[in-house]
């Protein structure tokens, strides 16, 4: 079954870029084409796309904001964002839209392709760079919400070990080598986790990890 994307960009040359990567694809299917966030929003209402490949600058609605009432009007489309800005706060303002995955526009090809394919079968993405920047970022001691370290309190302790492992960015199969699980058993406390903290999927988890103080970056000592 194919992989049903929109492909959101206010370049015509860039979209008609991406489309003619994403079209050589035997399992990707590009359903639609938007130049703003608010085509974007009508569209994927419309088309309900399995993924939204989502420009961030762009005139009238950004994609930001776009992305936020996507994944608020569905749970199934997921929004792989692609841009030439690494900031901190369009990763982090990303990943709280509920975009499931941050990629630049430098990737390669092949990368872009993975990492569609990987959104869409419900893992997260995070470019190299970004993530080392976004764990600065908390290693600063910003961003983090006070409600997140109380949410852990929903978690059994096994969901706590689960979780800092998905955090660490181990696989469904190291974790259960780790923790001596069957994949499977692996896979349905993943699901617990996320349903029980709200999260669409590891990226999301591994941000959560962070934001409670679950997880610190390496050299960090909890105050």
């Amino acid at each position: 079954m194919s992989i049903r994307v929109l492909v959101v960009d206010d370049q015509m040359m860039v979209r008609a870029g991406f489309v003619a990567i994403l079209g050589a694809e035997a399992d990707i299917d590009v359903v639609g084409e938007a130049a703003d966030g608010d085509a974007a929003v009508t569209m994927a209402a419309e088309l309900v796309p399995d993924l939204v490949l989502m420009d961030i600058r762009m005139p009238g609605m950004d994609g930001l904001t776009s992305t936020r009432l996507i994944t608020r009007h569905s749970s199934h489309t997921k929004v792989l964002v692609l841009t030439t800005f690494d900031l901190d706060a369009y990763v982090y303002e990303a990943l709280r839209a509920g975009a499931s995955g941050f990629l630049l526009k430098d990737s390669e090809p092949d990368a872009l392709l993975a990492a569609i394919r990987a959104v869409a079968s419900g893992d997260g993405v995070l470019a190299p760079a970004v993530t080392g920047r976004l764990i600065a970022t908390f290693a600063q001691g910003a961003l983090v919400p006070a409600e997140a370290a109380g949410a852990l309190g929903r978690l059994t302790q096994r969901e706590h070990e689960i979780l800092t492992l998905v955090a660490t960015g181990l696989s469904n199969a190291e974790i259960g080598a780790r923790l001596m699980l069957a994949v499977g058993t692996v896979k349905v406390h993943v699901s617990a986790v996320l349903g029980k903290l709200g999260l669409r999927d590891r990226v999301q988890a591994t941000i959560f990890a962070y934001e409670s103080g679950l997880i610190r970056p390496v050299g960090v000592s909890a105050v």
